[in-house]
């Protein structure tokens, strides 16, 4: 029957939180009140190993992409590598000196999606956004299996779970970014500044070893031969060969954009603290990319894109069970020796920080998320912060779809990267154009000569970026579609096909439900209000019901009961009869035992009968406070309000009834409210605003 049924917000909120409120508090910490909000933000120094640990680890790959793409042609192609280098270094320059006057003319976090907005319109701000939230995903796929594949050079078991690790390694980083921004930085500053610290060792060890010692440093490939695909490349084929190796080794600028996506998460002066450590990172990122391409050239690493067959030792193939190690291993082992400390110390960084990394993305993926929910193109509980006053919907929703990709492609880096920088050299582009119409906008305005000449520099860098940018993505597309970028740009068009469906829908609903100037039947007073109370029997919620549903003074009042057992119905007319009741009983039949569709159809008809009319319907719940109580109690009453939801006119009321349970409930509850979660005395009490508040209430009243 439906009279005295639990209403579903009640199992949700008792069931969730006492399964989930303890492990929460554990895994992420206590919650932080809304205004402790700007105890979160970062200092420099820990801005850039959150925001820059991307470019910086990306030299641990890039490189060796480099290399693989020219072993096409056989060792005699790797020559070129130094060109290509810099090639590489010139356009992370132009990008960083061009997100230098983005930051300080956009500081509000949206990046590029708000400078394409602005000045190029809604269609291409919403490319740009498809483009970043496409490389986020594959910015922490990428750097997770990279990681894993480092890391398995030295722990077999990692290699031969490689799929399973990366998961792993997924759900760990989702944890730590959903205990907040602040506190992830300070766990991730530590392995970034070793690995960073670590690679300029080795690239100073290594020029004195070589050019002080004169010693001879060899890796541990430098004795193997690489056999071709493609012998005497010349012409327009070396060229495309050359094209493709340049497009590889700019994965070394993924993750340039977080930090103008980040700027709110500086401290002040934000947009400053986030141009000086746009330049740190890039001026570190081109150092130890070159050197490591350098020490790559000298100690004469060999790499293959199917090693087991492209690589020869003594004219035999190494054979499908070689694992190839990363470029940056073979080149600290040929630096450092093999098993020697700084080796091993490298070896830990380099999988930490290529792990690390996946946190540009964690933190540039959910606060841009945040921001297409403001503007309606993403549901907006991606706008709502957590417990710990991060993005934790959009950081969870970040995790899933990485991981799915990991699955996708068994975590395989070689795969994965084949899908990189498509996205990020399309947001680079339309964003460089539009900061040149940005300058241009202001420069018909301004009259300032000072002004002027900085606006016309400005517009000059920006200008080149947009070219140089838009260059090298057309090189991108052409090199690499049909090795996997085809999937960036079929991800690009889901986004955007996606998010301007939601935003259809959002001005759909809000345009229905806009309050109109003049009256309307929304605003008009209905003729009469008919009152339902449904019954199944006679109990203390019906009682309660019934006297709720008289205060209400409706025009016409009635209990409604369905007849499903006639003995029931029986005994429930003849004591309700022998109490007195005053409301009138009615007593519909269901020949087929149903409880919805006779009630559905019976208010229908009143509707049908009197349109002007509203129908109240007053339902009497009582409320259980164990969850395996909602088990012992059928829901009609859920599948009825949810069928009433549907119906124009009607009025849906809940009475509840707390039962002896649900006050134990409340009691664990306030119990769960006053514990103390681990670290909760590191982090200081969240009781202490209040308490301030009823002492500063008790000095004004003993003043007074």
């Amino acid at each position: 029957m439906v009279g005295g049924r639990a209403p579903i917000r009640t199992l949700t909120i008792l069931c969730v939180s006492k399964l989930t409120d303890v492990p929460k508090r554990i895994l992420i910490g206590r919650a932080l009140r809304s205004d402790r909000l700007g105890e979160t933000l970062l200092p420099k120094r820990i801005a850039l190993p959150v925001f820059a640990s991307d470019p910086l680890s990306s030299v641990a790959y890039a490189p060796g992409e480099v290399l693989l793409v020219l072993s096409i042609a056989g060792v005699s192609a790797y020559h070129f590598s130094p060109w290509i280098a810099v090639a590489v270094v010139v356009l992370m320059f132009t990008v960083v000196a061009s997100y230098r006057q983005n930051v300080r003319e956009y500081p509000s976090g949206g990046g590029d999606y708000e400078v394409a907005t602005t000045n190029l319109g809604p269609k291409a701000g919403l490319t740009v956004a498809s483009a970043l939230l496409v490389d986020y995903v594959l910015t922490v796929a990428v750097s997770i299996s990279s990681g894993i594949e480092n890391l398995g050079s030295a722990v077999p078991f990692v290699v031969e779970h490689k799929v399973l690790c990366a998961v792993a390694v997924i759900v760990l980083l989702t944890l730590m970014n959903l205990r907040g921004v602040k506190e992830s930085g300070k766990l991730f500053a530590i392995p970034t500044y070793v690995f960073v610290a670590g690679v300029f060792i080795m690239i100073a060890w290594g020029a004195f070893r070589g050019l002080v010692l004169d010693d001879t440093m060899r890796a541990p490939t430098a004795d193997y031969e690489i056999k071709p695909e493609h012998q005497g490349l010349a012409g327009f084929a070396l060229v495309f060969l050359l094209l493709r190796a340049f497009s590889s080794g700019c994965a070394a600028l993924t993750g340039v954009e977080a930090i103008s996506n980040g700027v709110p998460a500086f401290r002040k002066p934000k947009s400053k603290n986030a141009a000086t450590t746009l330049a740190l990172m890039g001026g570190l990122a081109v150092t130890m990319f070159c050197g490591i391409i350098a020490l790559a050239m000298i100690t004469k690493v060999r790499m293959a894109e199917v090693p087991g067959k492209d690589l020869f030792h003594n004219g035999v193939p190494l054979g499908s069970d070689y694992v190839q190690n990363p470029v940056i291993s073979q080149v600290a082992e040929a630096v450092f020796g093999h098993g020697s400390f700084l080796f091993m110390i490298l070896a830990a960084a380099t999988a930490l920080v290529l792990f690390l990394a996946a946190n540009t993305a964690y933190n540039g993926f959910p606060l841009l998320g945040s921001i297409l929910a403001q503007d309606r193109y993403l549901p907006r509980q991606l706008h709502t912060r957590g417990d710990r006053l991060a993005f934790s919907n959009g950081i969870v929703l970040l995790a899933g779809a990485a991981a799915l990709l990991v699955v996708i492609y068994g975590a395989d880096s070689t795969r994965l990267i084949q899908l990189y920088i498509v996205g990020v050299f399309v947001s680079f582009t339309l964003s460089q154009i539009g900061m040149v119409r940005h300058w241009n906008r202001h420069l018909a305005k301004e009259k300032d000569p000072n002004k002027r000449r900085h606006m016309i520099r400005s517009r000059a860098i920006n200008t080149f970026g947009a070219f140089f940018t838009g260059l090298v993505l057309v090189v991108v597309l052409v090199t690499k579609f049909t090795h996997g970028a085809w999937v960036a740009l079929l991800g690009m068009c889901i986004f955007y096909a996606t998010m301007t469906a939601i935003r259809r829908h959002y001005d759909r609903v809000a345009e229905e439900i806009a309050a109109p100037e003049t009256p309307n039947d929304d605003s008009v007073r209905p003729s009469r209000v008919h009152s339902i109370v449904l019954v199944s029997k006679i109990h203390r919620p019906t009682l309660r019901a019934l006297a709720y549903a008289k205060l209400m003074r409706s025009h016409t009042l009635e209990a409604l009961s369905i007849n499903v057992d006639p003995a029931e119905t029986k005994a429930l007319k003849e004591e309700w009869e022998r109490r007195g009741i005053t409301v009138p009983l009615k007593v519909l039949d269901s020949p087929y035992r149903e409880i919805t569709r006779p009630i559905i159809e019976y208010v229908k008809n009143l509707r049908r009968e009197s349109p002007r009319d509203v129908v109240s319907v007053i339902i009497p719940e009582y409320v259980v406070g164990h969850w395996y109580e909602h088990l012992l109690h059928n829901q009609s009453a859920l599948r009825l309000k949810g069928r009433l939801l549907f119906t124009p006119g009607v009025m849906v009321t809940s009475v509840p009834y707390q039962l002896d349970s649900s006050e134990a409930a409340k009691k664990r509850a306030r119990r769960r409210s006053e514990w103390n979660a681990p670290g909760a005395v590191r982090r200081g009490p969240v009781e202490k605003p209040r308490r301030a508040k009823e002492q500063n209430k008790k000095e004004t009243s003993r003043k007074g």
